[in-house]
């Protein structure tokens, strides 16, 4: 059987920018009339290749590829590159973020050939996802009444890691203080964040397959206690910190359908699905497909953060009546992503990736202080807080576009003529990075960049000392030290420990080969220690309890 083709991970190659071999005044029937023949794929073909576009290319190009922190991969565009174009995108890569799936061995030619091909047709309209599907979906393996009164185990909580292991389905719970793991616990597919309830004793992930797991901590081996699937595919998941609501509620939003939905917090029953679809702010039209990129609880009200990637609006989402649900709309910029707050918990500070600008929201006022204009694409994970010696304090974010590493100025009060500028740009580590760290108790900034297409460099780490930045970066070959063998090992996502003395770096490597956990002594820059096991399968974020908890970054 033949199926005509949509969808692709040809299309992450055109997220770098490259010339798609015609005018912008060219019109659609010139488009057409220069496009090759479009390619039909088996039912199987079919299969394969939606599965490899959703686990590579939607996070960045959408469902509807209609492009967001990747470029748009809609047919007027991936026709006009051509079939051979395609498969130069994907087999090598850019520095602007585009990863090297081909020479990277991540793909197959067979593989790259089929999304090439894949990507020269429509993209199909996945199906709509609501209470109905998500209640059918619920279960609850551990009600709350049976749950422990008290912990039950010997954990030093606080130091205790969460590390997502993204082809397995997987997270692995790790002790920070004798780096064994605790449990490795069944979850969805690639979990992209990890958050943890107000009180500690929860644990919520959320894969890009839209599954939820809450995890109770105080089990003598944390595990699951319940789980739901919300959409086809997700990035954000959240709970309730203001006094009087820790832990009654947990919110998720996702991807797919355009919406988001809160949720009882201990058993994750849903309780209120909203819906997502409206108009830009710029522009002000319609767009179909408005993702809910990262959320955050505010400190000062009883409120969601919830940005929504493609329409440029922030909304403030207050969860104190649920059946009277009041939301106050912030205009910011197109293409929001993820970020954390600054020091001192109001001002969020929230990367709009492929506007090139950061949005700061007071989460005290509800307003928009400012946008400010960046490198190519930012990527700030959740940034990085410290005081710079001229400027005092700041917020930094890497770019996935740009070698640079920008600081922003964030203290209003002591430092006015700084707050909410540009004040310093230095070189990281290089293009294609994804993290940016430091913690209260270090004096170290550290950088990766996974996405980079050159081997050394995303194999490596770069840390800057945040009294001297003049001095320029160290680079360190983390993937060297853990030693993993074959393969094309990537260094992901510095995260502290929670006394701030050890630096965690996941050595990302393919599904089939070795990858590690390397910990790096944050004073001395030395190799501490390297955690092996057969069971650390593609590990990628990670996120320690007590960090994560109190928004330590």
């Amino acid at each position: 059987m033949k199926v005509r083709l949509v969808t692709s991970v040809a299309a992450i190659a055109i997220a770098t920018g490259i010339s798609m071999g015609i005018s912008h005044h060219a019109d659609a029937a010139d488009a057409v009339a220069t496009a090759e023949k479009v390619p039909t794929l088996t039912e199987a073909e079919w299969a394969d290749a939606k599965n490899i576009f959703f686990q590579r290319c939607a996070g960045c190009h959408g469902v509807l590829r209609k492009g967001a922190t990747g470029k748009p991969l809609t047919t007027d565009k991936t026709r006009a590159l051509g079939i051979d174009g395609i498969k130069a995108m994907i087999t090598y890569g850019s520095a602007a973020g585009m990863p090297n799936w081909g020479t990277s061995n991540e793909l197959s030619e067979a593989q790259i050939d089929l999304m090439a091909r894949y990507l020269l047709n429509e993209p199909p309209q996945p199906p709509e996802y609501g209470m109905k599907e998500m209640k059918g979906s619920w279960t609850v393996a551990v009600a709350p009444e049976k749950r422990p009164t008290k912990k039950m185990n010997k954990i030093n909580l606080d130091n205790l890691f969460s590390v997502t292991l993204r082809d397995a389905g997987q997270v692995a719970l790790i002790d920070g203080d004798t780096k064994k793991i605790v449990n490795i616990v069944k979850t969805g597919y690639a979990v992209h964040i990890s958050r943890i309830s107000a009180s500690g004793r929860y644990l919520y992930v959320i894969g890009r397959d839209a599954r939820i797991n809450l995890i109770d901590l105080w089990m003598e081996k944390p595990d699951n206690v319940a789980e739901i699937k919300v959409g086809l595919e997700a990035r954000s998941v959240e709970t309730s910190k203001f006094k009087g609501f820790e832990d009654k509620y947990a919110i998720a939003g996702t991807y797919w359908p355009p919406q988001y939905v809160i949720m009882k917090g201990d058993t994750l029953e849903p309780l209120k699905v909203v819906g997502t679809r409206g108009m830009t702010v710029d522009t002000q039209e319609y767009h179909p497909e408005p993702r809910v990129a990262s959320i955050v609880a505010s400190h000062y009200h009883p409120e969601f953060v919830v940005n929504v990637k493609e329409t440029g609006q922030t909304l403030m989402v207050d969860y104190s009546d649920l059946n009277n649900l009041k939301t106050t709309t912030i205009g910011t910029a197109r293409f929001l992503h993820d970020g954390g707050f600054d020091s001192s918990g109001r001002y969020f500070m929230v990367a709009a990736n492929a506007s090139n600008k950061v949005a700061v929201i007071d989460t005290k006022d509800d307003k928009l202080v400012k946008l400010i204009d960046t490198e190519t694409l930012p990527h700030p994970g959740r940034g990085a807080n410290f005081v710079d010696p001229k400027f005092g304090p700041v917020w930094a974010t890497s770019h996935l576009g740009s070698d640079q590493v920008t600081l922003i100025g964030t203290d209003p009060v002591k430092h006015k003529d700084q707050a909410w500028k540009v004040v310093r740009t230095f070189e990281g580590l290089g293009g294609g990075s994804l993290f940016i760290k430091t913690h209260p108790k270090s004096k170290n900034l550290w950088v990766d960049a996974p996405l980079n297409p050159d081997a050394d460099t995303y194999g490596s780490i770069a840390v800057f000392d945040i009294n001297n930045l003049d001095k320029g970066k160290e680079i360190l070959p983390i993937a060297k030290w853990a030693d993993v063998g074959e393969g094309s090992p990537r260094v992901v996502q510095p995260e502290y420990s929670a006394d701030g003395s050890e630096v965690w770096f996941s050595v990302w490597n393919g599904k089939t080969k070795q990858s590690a956990i390397v910990v790096v002594d944050d004073k001395t820059r030395k190799l501490k220690t390297v955690i092996k096991d057969p069971a650390l399968i593609t590990p990628t974020g990670k996120f320690n309890v007590k960090n994560t908890q109190h928004d330590i970054y």
